[in-house]
């Protein structure tokens, strides 16, 4: 098959590329700054001769936006709204000209898009959306704004011939350098790896291997469209969620850090406090109903291979 993977030079970009690609699959990621063989310029914002690329491909693989681990400034928000709505727009836009549309367009959406909450899961069919929770900062609710906007450009978007998924895509879970297992284990690796404001809040994740299965899955079923929950089964307090990772790394003690403590290292690192406070605890309703076994469901044994993986420099 083609793939057309607009936005696809990131941490999740590369893991799907390199696994598309090593199953024999022709891949074109689309970039700002295209350097590779298999890259081609788009400005993720207007139509272009990269259009071409899709026009005649199999599948559109949409991970365009702006990342979400710096400050959230305002400008920075303004940024990861327009680049993600830019883009989907653009992309609607490149398949709904095309002569030979794709048969399936696969949107990055987040796991952000559900409610802060502690008392029960959130599934696609009964998940609580996020935006209006009393126990959360004002500025959260517009991360929901962007991921519903971000989807409501895909299910609008005039491609009949088309069938349209959106991704709502949990923290993937891979050795690469400079991916949030990355960063995660090295809070653990340096002591730091404790609870944060308690620990209660809950992790939802997916180890790289089962995202990008879970990719094939869906590109093969072509009775699933709208939104689908990509997360393992099994989301946990952050407190043992860190734990797990420290075990794995062998590391016995991590310093916990109250909210004010993760506010300052947030401040540090340029980074924000959403990432760490705000409980996320989305279930793979519809993959689990469709048959989709995850290979990796449990966090400890996960974690377990992903430090082997890390170890040996291994990213496959």
């Amino acid at each position: 098959m083609k793939i057309v993977m607009p936005g696809g030079t990131g941490q999740v970009g590369t893991v799907l590329k390199r696994a598309l690609s090593a199953a024999g699959h022709d891949v074109v990621v689309l970039s700002r700054r295209p350097g590779r063989q298999g890259e081609v310029h788009w400005d993720g914002a207007t139509p272009g001769p990269w259009a071409e690329e899709i026009d005649g491909s199999d599948v559109v693989v949409n991970l365009a936006g702006r990342s979400v681990n710096c400050r959230y400034t305002p400008a920075n928000l303004r940024q990861m709204m327009d680049s993600r709505v830019h883009s989907a727009r653009v992309v609607g836009e490149a398949i709904a000209a095309a002569a030979r549309p794709p048969r399936v367009w696969l949107q990055m959406s987040t796991a952000t898009v559900y409610a802060h909450r502690y008392d029960a899961p959130n599934d696609e069919a009964t998940g609580v959306i996020g935006g209006s929770e009393p126990d959360a900062p004002g500025y959260w609710a517009y991360s929901v704004q962007i991921a519903k906007a971000w989807e409501r450009e895909q299910e609008t978007a005039g491609t009949p011939h088309t069938r349209k998924v959106a991704l709502r895509a949990a923290m993937v879970m891979s050795p690469d350098r400079g991916g949030v297992f990355d960063v995660l284990l090295r809070l653990a690796r340096l002591g730091l790896g404790g609870p944060v404001a308690g620990g209660a809040q809950y992790v939802s994740w997916i180890h790289d291997q089962d995202f990008v299965r879970a990719v094939e899955f869906l590109v093969a079923r072509d009775d699933i469209t709208g939104p689908v929950n990509l997360a393992a089964p099994g989301p946990l307090p952050q407190r043992d969620f860190m734990r797990a990772l420290r075990s794995a790394w062998g590391v016995p003690v991590g310093l916990p850090a109250t909210r004010w403590m993760a506010e300052a290292g947030a401040f540090v690192l340029r980074s924000d406090t959403e990432l760490l406070l705000k409980s996320r605890r989305v279930v793979p309703g519809r993959l689990l109903d469709a048959g989709f076994t995850f290979g990796h469901p449990d966090w400890p044994a996960a974690a377990d291979g992903l430090v082997r993986r890390f170890r040996s420099r291994g990213v496959g």
